[in-house]
């Protein structure tokens, strides 16, 4: 059976998907457009770049959420993702650009009269796609081998990815790498023989973004449920305890990452055609930061989370942009202060919260319970045993098995009741306490003094006389 959380999650999730991928398009492509239903290019454009950002926030939430990994360089394979296929856009412009020549303007530009050789391969489109695959999980692959293969871990490996996305963005700002330098590449044409100034073109890029979501959060949603998930949550919360079990954590880890790289990689492929540029800054540190914000609104380790927190965040910035356009950063590293503070499970652990702080005020003191002592287990359970002038009535142990009154929940009372029930258990209490009242409490734990307080009770004998009353 699932859990009421999973169940509203799948509902979610589907109307969410025949919301995007059904209802939106097709009042995009079937209503007038002075119809207040239509929805315009604009938002069909708009949304389809929300959606590439959501499956960005999903493969940083497959690495810090799941695994314990926080990445500060994803943007890197969502941007090398881009490039490979902004290559393969320009290259379809052919001599459509500024100087009419069969190659980039920005060669042109540059003094280029012949097309470099590795430019040649991406007239092809499998090729392109390939590439759009391969680069990511290339660069993921070494660097993560050499990293996880070291132990780096923590802090040491935000920073180095940090280091490595900032270093390839100063590579690709070069005029030198061929790789359009500081404006990068723009005025794209067509897409495999589509013209991508169509609004079909861009409803179709569109729809493959949907699909792409819903696979991605399909595939993680799958590999988190399996025993690999398992091993992922497990690293995440104590990865000496996997090693002592026996697991190669650097394999899982190095999987993980390779994988949310290829991710992040197909989703800047789809972001490069509607958004119509890719440069330097796609892949900048605070982009990637900017990821993290996206993961720990949403709620991290919950894959729908991200998502919700990408829409939300890009939305908020569409809005402050416009409105206070100095102030955005201010906007952003407030969101990320006050959601730390006062939400760390992100919007989909907002009803629990709520939830938690209402039971918690909303809660009546029944009767002479009292909280908890903030000592330990043995502690309290001495305190309680010692102490007490009349254990009939104040002893919570002895009160609960002789008038029938409940235990006092979440308290040793419960566990002790479950454990050793009057007259159905394996040992009965003693007429005297092993430890005197006042008397030191010893170094042992609460099994050691249960042993000197209970003892194994006799088997029952047929023959045995009955105890006698006791006179009044």
């Amino acid at each position: 059976m699932l859990g009421k959380s999973k169940k509203w999650e799948l509902w979610i999730v589907a109307a969410a998907t025949v919301f995007l991928l059904f209802v939106l398009p097709g009042l995009n492509a079937f209503t007038a457009e002075e119809s207040w239903l239509h929805v315009s290019n604009f938002t069909i454009n708009l949304y389809g770049k929300y959606l590439c950002y959501g499956i960005l926030a999903i493969s940083v939430d497959l690495l810090w959420g799941y695994t314990g990994l926080l990445s500060l360089g994803q943007c890197l394979f969502f941007a090398l993702g881009g490039y490979m296929m902004g290559m393969y856009l320009m290259r379809m412009i052919g001599d459509l650009g500024q100087y009419h020549q069969p190659i980039p303007d920005f060669l042109v530009f540059l003094g280029w009269s012949k097309l470099p050789a590795f430019w040649e391969p991406f007239s092809s489109f499998p090729f392109a796609l390939t590439m759009v695959i391969a680069l990511p999980a290339i660069v993921a692959l070494v660097f993560g081998f050499l990293a996880f293969r070291s132990r780096i871990r923590g802090v040491y490996f935000s920073i180095l990815t940090q280091a490595l996305t900032y270093a390839a963005c100063l590579l690709f700002f070069r005029n030198d790498l061929l790789m359009g330098g500081n404006n990068g590449f723009t005025d794209f044409k067509f897409l495999a023989g589509h013209d991508l100034r169509n609004p079909a073109s861009q409803r179709g890029l569109y729809l493959c973004t949907v699909l792409l979501m819903l696979g991605t959060y399909l595939l993680c949603k799958w590999l988190t449920a399996t025993k690999f998930g398992k091993v992922q949550r497990a690293i995440r919360d104590s990865e000496n305890r996997v090693l002592f079990s026996g697991y190669a954590t650097a394999n899982f880890k190095l999987f993980v990452f390779v994988l949310a790289a290829i991710i992040a990689g197909l989703a800047g492929a789809l972001y490069v055609p509607q958004v119509g540029i890719i440069n330097p800054s796609e892949m900048a540190p605070d982009k990637s930061l900017e990821a993290v914000v996206w993961v720990a609104l949403g709620g991290r380790g919950t894959l729908i989370g991200p998502v919700i927190g990408a829409f939300a965040v890009n939305a908020m910035k569409s809005w402050a942009t416009r409105a206070y356009p100095d102030l955005w950063l201010l906007f952003l590293g407030l969101t990320f202060i006050l959601v730390t503070l006062f939400m760390p499970k992100g919007i989909v652990g907002l009803p629990e919260q709520l939830r938690g702080f209402w039971s918690r005020f909303a809660r009546k003191p029944a009767g002479d319970i009292v909280a908890p002592p903030s000592e330990g287990l043995t502690e309290f359970v001495y305190r309680k045993w010692h102490t007490a002038k009349d254990r009939q009535s104040e002893s919570p142990m002895i009160q609960s098995q002789t008038t029938g009154e409940p235990p006092v929940p979440a308290s040793v009372t419960e566990i002790f009741q479950r454990e050793f029930k009057s007259g159905s258990g394996d040992v009965e209490i003693t007429e005297k306490p092993g430890l005197l009242p006042g008397e030191p409490l010893p170094p042992g734990s609460v099994t050691e003094i249960f042993g000197h307080e209970f003892k194994p009770k006799a088997a029952p004998s047929e023959t045995a006389p009955k105890p006698t009353p006791p006179e009044s």
